[in-house]
């Protein structure tokens, strides 16, 4: 029973660590489109942004990528095994954690007033969170059942759905 409890806790805060992912990089976003408008609109909007995502990523976002860290492990030890597939997770999210840093990176230097990308990257960026999810699910959805070499293929297709998306929304943006 303990099991149940610990590995629910686990999906909670995986739940709100990709929440706080999600919306933090739309917050970058909508930072980074400040830079096209004028004073003082663009400083209001700025500071406000940059409450909202001190808010967010100190008061959600990390608090759950930490309690995702402990809860995992706790989740791996009472499961009892090291599964194959396991393996695979691990490693996207590893990468998924990389993803956070580099997000923080980029909190860091909109906190200091800094645009480091540009909005249309920052919302090819903001995909690739969406891009861990689903080869997280797949991965410890299917288990076993699911062959790497498809599954490889089909995140790549929908990876390249995605970009495709983005595209077209950029263009339809600029008419």
């Amino acid at each position: 029973m303990q099991y149940l409890y610990i590995k629910a806790l686990h999906v909670i805060f995986i739940v709100t660590w990709f929440s706080g992912l999600f919306y933090i990089v739309r917050l970058f976003v909508y930072f980074a489109e400040t830079e096209e408008k004028t004073e003082p609109e663009r400083s209001i909007l700025q500071n406000q942004f940059k409450i909202m995502q001190k808010r967010l990523w100190y008061g959600i976002t990390w608090p759950s990528a930490i309690l995702t860290l402990i809860f995992g492990p706790w989740v791996w030890y009472l499961y009892g095994s090291f599964p194959d597939w396991l393996f695979f997770k691990l490693v996207f999210v590893a990468a998924l954690y990389g993803y956070q840093l580099y997000c923080h990176t980029i909190f860091s230097q909109q906190q200091k007033g800094y645009q480091p990308l540009s909005s249309t990257a920052l919302r090819i960026w903001n995909e690739a969170a969406t891009v861990f999810l689903v080869a997280i699910v797949f991965l410890v959805i299917l288990k076993n059942t699911m062959s790497f070499v498809y599954g490889l293929a089909g995140l790549l297709i929908f990876t390249m759905i995605l970009l495709l998306a983005i595209r077209i929304y950029k263009k339809s943006r600029e008419k």
